[in-house]
């Protein structure tokens, strides 16, 4: 039986690098784990499960950003022994939506090129970056691994330029994976702002309305399956299954849902008891036009942010990194749809999560009630 991998999981801290990194250690599926992230675990809002998990990895707190020595950097990829790690995953990236062009060409775009060459020159087996769905052209057609990219923000922009530069880098052994809006328990973005204006209109007593149509693509993916793609492509991409070794290769993650909004919002419905709606096409372009993109949706984001903060004042919860505030790139009425099914199909990866579920949105509520930074009631 061939040895257990050694990896190097960079961005480890964050919502997918967290809930990877507790699939590892649960499962025993690594002979040694190395986390290497800008956060520390103790002010990251883990829960007891990612507690645990942390326990047996190697933390090293580092910033990967283009300002670190070279010599440091060296570090991280070194092993105790003096070798080097089999697998570097990273997560590593700037994740917010709408910051400067400097921002994203110092965080995602240097800080992952840096990363990349020293996987090449430390002669890892395997390197996998988590990209974006977003990098794809906005549509209601599915779009696959081979579709017409179009980034609709900045950060997929970099994240774009990312992927093309490592698909042409030298002795790079590259697995990109772009999915789709990634839910699931530690989620603060994607779709948790959503469950956020639900329960504040639950405590408005009145109708949430968002704009464009229900019919708006929203496809989603659990952050368990994309866990487990991470670790399984990691896997085929060594192993004697995969017919191009060395080749780089992209994989789309999307879940069987085609969700929509209105997929979201019957979900959220059912969790708070409100009634729901949408705005419709007319009003929201005539929205755009009147106001703008941005004043469109710093008025959207007025009406939630108040009230969260009464109902957070109200139950005594002092402090939250939970927002409801929404980016005026995902107001903009874009089509997100993503065909999933190539990794499935060309390396035998099994969806786990086929559907978005009631019960899974309700989970990530109820994790968060028990770290005390949602309100309970």
């Amino acid at each position: 039986m061939a040895p257990q991998p050694t990896v190097l999981v960079l961005g480890g801290v964050g919502f997918i690098g967290r809930n990877f990194v507790a699939h590892l250690v649960e499962n025993g599926l690594a002979a040694d784990i190395r986390v290497v992230d800008k956060a520390l675990p103790q002010t990251a809002y883990f829960n007891d499960r990612f507690k645990a998990a942390f326990e047996k990895v190697d933390f090293l707190q580092g910033d990967l950003s283009n300002t670190i020595p070279p010599e440091k950097f060296e570090k991280m990829y070194t092993r105790a022994d003096g070798s080097s790690f089999d697998y570097v995953i990273n997560f590593a990236s700037e994740t917010r939506f709408s910051q400067p062009p400097e921002l994203y060409e110092e965080r995602v775009y240097k800080l992952s090129i840096n990363c990349a060459k020293q996987a090449v020159e430390k002669g890892c087996k395997v390197f996998v970056q988590l990209s974006t769905a977003d990098v794809y052209k906005s549509g209601n057609t599915p779009s696959t691994e081979t579709s017409e990219t179009q980034p609709w923000n900045d950060l997929a922009k970099y994240k774009l330029k990312v992927d093309e530069e490592l698909q042409n880098m030298p002795g790079l052994n590259l697995v990109i994976l772009r999915p789709a809006v990634v839910y699931g328990i530690g989620a603060m973005t994607g779709l948790t702002p959503r469950l956020i204006c639900g329960r504040v209109y639950k405590h408005n007593k009145s109708k949430m309305e968002f704009l464009w149509t229900g019919g708006l693509k929203l496809n989603t993916v659990h952050v368990q399956d994309v866990v487990s793609a991470v670790w399984h492509s990691a896997n085929w991409y060594v192993s004697s299954d995969n017919a191009q070794p060395g080749s780089p290769v992209t994989f789309n993650l999307a879940d069987q849902n085609d969700t929509d909004q209105e997929a979201v919002n019957a979900h959220i419905r059912g969790i708070f008891g409100i009634e729901t709606g949408f705005k419709g096409t007319i009003f929201s372009n005539a929205a755009m036009a009147a106001y703008g993109q941005k004043e469109t949706a710093e008025e959207t984001n007025d009406m939630h942010l108040g009230p969260w903060a009464e109902i957070l004042k109200g139950q005594n919860i002092k402090t939250s990194p939970l927002t409801p505030y929404l980016d005026a790139d995902l107001l903009a009425g874009n089509s997100l749809s993503l065909d999933g099914c190539k990794i499935a199909n060309s390396t035998g990866f099994k969806y786990e999560h086929p559907k978005l579920t009631e019960q899974s949105l309700r989970e990530i509520i109820s994790d968060f009630q028990n770290l005390g930074i949602w309100p309970r009631d």
